[in-house]
């Protein structure tokens, strides 16, 4: 879709085709298109039918908002997840001024003038503004935010209350985990942080600690169990230098570190496994979940948890042990028999085994089913056999 196509879009004619489209979504795309193009010319039957099927797309991250906003392919893969944003703008203060430096199709400004924050919003692409654009003005936000092409580097943020910058992470290579690769490039992003009297820079969860500023604050945020980015948090928006954190979202729940790391027990493998929450790991507060199930590590350097008893607690998933054996092909393919092991979920941590190999040597057969986690216990490569064990 092209910057004209799209603008073609939001014409009363467009309107009217892109409405038509909508009604269409279901149908068989020959027959939709061929329908389309008895009242509409082929360059507005294709940007209706595409912008009908990525709202279908974008309703998973942005809800009843996706059937009357606008999106470019890359621009819903890469969009922030509608709770994910207003977690984040919940932390700004009605009335605050922000830049955004990299707002793409505007997700994350959506949530921030919701907020009640005045947004001036850019972007180098000129037809991901125009969508950006689009959106602030469907959802009447107009008045709040405002969108404009430019380069990130060209911004002065030291005119704003508040820099928020969401680097792109993606490269004609596909997605990229190291900073400098970033576009705006991490030198550029520093330079920025380091004229903003306070930012919000959203940046992949895998980023190496290295690369936190000093002063910031780092957050982890998981989305239902899934580890979705890293936030750092400067200025008067961070809750202190060095502070790490990991979120759980719907729920908001936070984890912070209390220093108990250098005081988590090793211990032997007890009854009940715990895995804990992705944005934990990332966080590196393993230790402090650890502490809020009676647990200790069953490895010093691998993120699984043991304990004797079943404690719920929502930053850790719970397996039962049934059986812990150096790990074996021969020995856990007998052990799986025995127990009549048909369907096997396998998780590895610190383990170098091929699983879908390991699932064919297997050879699995029989109508139970087991979760088989292969990992290191005081650093000997190991199984164990557990099954999942529902809150109390």
């Amino acid at each position: 879709m092209d910057h004209d196509a799209f603008l073609s879009l939001l014409t009363p004619r467009g309107q009217r085709a892109l409405a038509e489209a909508v009604e269409l979504m279901g149908a068989d795309p020959v027959v939709a298109a061929t329908r389309m193009r008895r009242t509409h010319d082929a360059d507005l039957t294709s940007a209706a039918l595409t912008q009908a099927t990525l709202r279908q797309r974008a309703v998973a991250k942005f809800g009843d908002d996706a059937a009357s906003m606008y999106f470019t392919p890359h621009g819903v893969e890469q969009a922030t997840r509608r709770e994910v944003a207003e977690h984040r703008a919940a932390r700004f203060r009605p009335g605050q001024r922000v830049v955004d430096v990299c707002c793409g199709i505007g997700g994350d400004l959506i949530a921030l003038a919701r907020a009640g924050c005045e947004v001036d919003a850019v972007d180098t692409d000129p037809l991901t503004v125009a969508v950006a654009r689009a959106n602030i003005d469907a959802l009447g936000l107009s008045e709040l935010a405002t969108v404009r092409t430019a380069d990130a580097a060209t911004v002065d943020p030291s005119g704003y209350d508040v820099l928020f910058a969401d680097p792109a992470r993606r490269t004609a290579r596909g997605r990229t985990f190291d900073p400098h690769a970033y576009s705006p490039p991490w030198p550029v992003v520093l330079d920025l942080l380091g004229r903003a009297p306070a930012a919000c820079l959203k940046v992949a969860p895998g980023i190496p600690y290295e690369f936190v500023p000093e002063g910031a604050e780092a957050e982890w945020v998981s989305h239902r169990g899934e580890v979705k980015e890293a936030v750092l948090w400067t200025g008067r928006l961070s809750g202190g230098a060095g502070v790490r954190r990991a979120t759980l979202l719907p729920g908001g729940s936070t984890l912070t570190a209390t220093g108990a790391e250098a005081e988590a027990e090793v211990g032997p493998m007890g009854r009940f496994v715990y895995e804990p929450d992705g944005a934990a790991i990332r966080a590196h507060l393993v230790a402090e979940v650890a502490g809020r199930v009676g647990g200790r590590l069953a490895d010093p350097m691998i993120a699984y948890i043991t304990g004797d008893d079943p404690v719920d607690t929502e930053w850790a998933s719970r397996y039962e042990v049934h059986e812990a054996m150096p790990f074996s092909v021969k020995r856990l393919r007998a052990a799986l028999r025995a127990r009549q092991v048909g369907n096997a979920t396998i998780k590895k941590r610190a383990s170098a085994v091929d699983i879908e190999r390991l699932r064919r040597d297997l050879r699995l057969s029989g109508d139970k089913s087991a979760v088989v986690i292969l990992t290191r216990i005081m650093d000997r490569p190991s199984a164990l056999i557990c099954t999942p064990s529902r809150p109390a």
